[in-house]
């Protein structure tokens, strides 16, 4: 064993899980794919832990460029081991898939994403977050629908567009300070602003977040596990690295944790909901990285830790249903608690952890952004993360479960979820239990050292009356019927602003185009008719070639043209 570390050591843990996953698009065997998609991120947690202290472990020269393609410190250390630890339970969970397309992908995506965290310039960076959006997006094709073919190229094409402001921010950095390290960037320049707006994209600001919502929904069952843990919680260390401490971001912050709670109302599909809540978990994260200090890292750090597990358990479990049933919609399920009772408790348990129940994950991650942003002296950003979390949290939490799995029975009647299934979430279960109560674990992680206390009689206080105020919000709606369950409807979000510009743009262009084309028709015929007559009259019967002519002219323009002849052949090279 200590053979195997040391030789593991300084090693990049991408590197084993793009390997699987290109050894998976290669092999024909079922057993042999699934066998490689559970060693390559148990290779790649291998690494990480033979890689102990910081330092730049892989470096590329370039001619003038130096590439850090391995930088392993406080900071990515943290992203690289959820993320091998996201890989790994999405493999088992993934085992009944027969699906060699979506397996290899997802596998190179998770790879990518990994590689991501650990570069240390520009250039690097670039190609790994490409990399995220091209082995990404077959997870939505995967689903195999038209709805999943046309999100599936509007994420493509979205994630793209942000590879492309990272390149070219990036170019202008590197041409403003001449080097193209990934560290401290600001917004005291240009690049800075298009670098921010890259991160922005993937992290899903406000107004550019519904390509998720979009996407999420429409992806495989497997896919929309895997999307879950690595886009977002990518960017989200990419603003933690380029922009702490710009304090746009509190803001940005607040509101991305703030607006869906009216979304999460009214919305029928479960995913989706779950795509709102994801929007409010990472608008904590921003505000994080936007107080900037210590405290407000780590909380933005454990946040993203403790989410992907939790945001995970959510998702496969929805997955789970819809495996079973063929539904995500809120309004066609219902008392399936009977029929799949252990799926039923997990999910449970993954509601308790996101709405941050002490003695669960959530609890001792949400506290920190609170006390970051209380001494931090936001109180209104205060005031509207409580909003938040007792309003978008909890109504999300309890929403799905309550309409899966009790509620109204719509009277299906299924097996269990299948064994790897029910390993994956059990397993993401026990994190999210374990970390909440071994909170220390998650804290000696953390990017800087801190001597914080989470269970306190104010926060378990504090946590226990939102928990109590939103449980009662969404009893009074149940009660009410305010949730909208039944019959299909168009729920119009930011993308309602760019999609009806795009589409004005696109219909003005067509009708220019049509009367272009018109236009240009008529003239060009009128041209075609003039030189027809014109070739009509000269070479008709009638023309004027027609016409007999004297012989001594005839003899005469025949020399001419003779004499042009021994001209050119006169003086033209050999």
């Amino acid at each position: 064993m200590t053979e195997l570390f040391g030789a593991l050591h300084g090693v990049n843990p991408a590197l084993f899980l793009i390997a699987g996953g290109a050894l998976t698009l290669a092999l024909p065997w079922h057993h042999a794919r699934k066998a490689v998609m559970l060693a390559a991120p148990l290779l790649g947690l291998a690494a990480w832990f033979a890689t102990r202290e910081p330092g730049v472990y892989a470096i590329i020269e370039l001619g003038p460029l130096t590439l850090e393609t391995f930088r392993y410190d406080a900071l990515s250390r943290v992203w690289g081991l959820v993320f091998l630890l996201a890989a790994f339970l999405k493999a088992i969970y993934a085992l009944h898939n027969h699906s060699r397309i979506s397996d290899g992908a997802a596998m190179i995506y998770a790879g990518a994403a990994v590689g991501a965290v650990f570069a240390g310039d520009f250039l690097t960076l670039f190609v790994f977050w490409e990399l995220t959006a091209l082995f990404s997006a077959p997870l939505i094709f995967a689903a195999g629908t038209p709805e999943s073919q046309r999100a599936g190229l509007r994420y493509l094409a979205i994630q793209v567009f942000s590879g492309v402001l990272l390149l070219g921010g990036a170019a202008l950095w590197a041409s403003q300070t001449g080097s193209w390290t990934f560290g401290d960037i600001g917004l005291d320049s240009p690049a800075g602003f298009i670098l921010l707006i890259a991160f922005g994209i993937k992290a899903a600001f406000p107004l550019m977040h519904m390509w998720m919502q979009d996407a999420y929904p429409k992806a495989s069952v497997v896919g929309a596990v895997v999307l879950s843990a690595f886009t977002t919680k990518l960017a989200i260390y990419a603003l933690a690295r380029g922009f702490a401490g710009t304090d746009i971001l509190i803001t940005i912050g607040a509101i991305m944790a703030a607006f869906p709670v009216l979304f999460i109302i009214v919305e029928n599909d479960l995913r989706r909901t779950l795509a709102y809540a994801l929007n409010n978990q990472l608008g904590f994260m921003v505000v994080g990285v936007g107080v900037g200090t210590p405290l407000g890292l780590n909380a933005a750090a454990a946040n993203a830790f403790v989410g992907v597990f939790y945001m995970a358990l959510m998702f496969m479990a929805i997955g789970a249903v819809m495996h079973r049933t063929g539904t995500a919609r809120a309004s066609e399920l219902g008392g399936l608690f009977r029929s799949m009772p252990v799926t039923g408790v997990l999910t449970i348990i993954g509601a308790l952890a996101m709405v941050g129940a002490p003695l669960f994950s959530g609890f001792v991650t949400k506290t920190l952004v609170l006390s970051a942003v209380s001494y931090h002296g936001d109180m209104l950003v205060y005031a509207l993360l409580v909003f938040a979390a007792a309003g978008v949290m909890e109504l999300s939490a309890l929403k799905v479960p309550f309409f899966a799995f009790f509620g109204q029975d719509r009277g299906h009647r299924v097996k269990e979820a299948p064994l790897n299934m029910l390993v994956a979430m059990g397993l993401a279960a026990f994190l999210c239990v374990y970390l909440g109560t071994h909170w220390q674990a998650l804290y000696g992680l953390l990017p800087f050292a801190m001597d914080y206390a989470p269970y306190t009689a104010d926060n378990v206080i504090g946590q226990v009356q939102i928990l109590l105020a939103g449980t009662f919000a969404f009893a009074v709606m149940v009660w009410l019927n305010l949730f909208p369950l039944r019959g299909e409807r168009t729920i119009l979000d930011a993308d309602w602003l760019y999609r009806r510009a795009g589409d004005g743009i696109v219909r003005w262009t067509g009708a220019m185009g049509v009367l272009l084309a018109g236009a240009s028709e008529r003239g060009l015929g009128l041209v075609i008719g003039r030189w027809t007559r014109s070739l009509f009259n000269l070479f008709s019967p009638a023309g004027s070639l027609s016409r007999i002519f004297p012989s001594g002219l005839m003899a005469i323009w025949a020399g001419v043209l003779l004499a042009a002849v021994i001209i050119v052949a006169y003086f033209s090279p050999l």
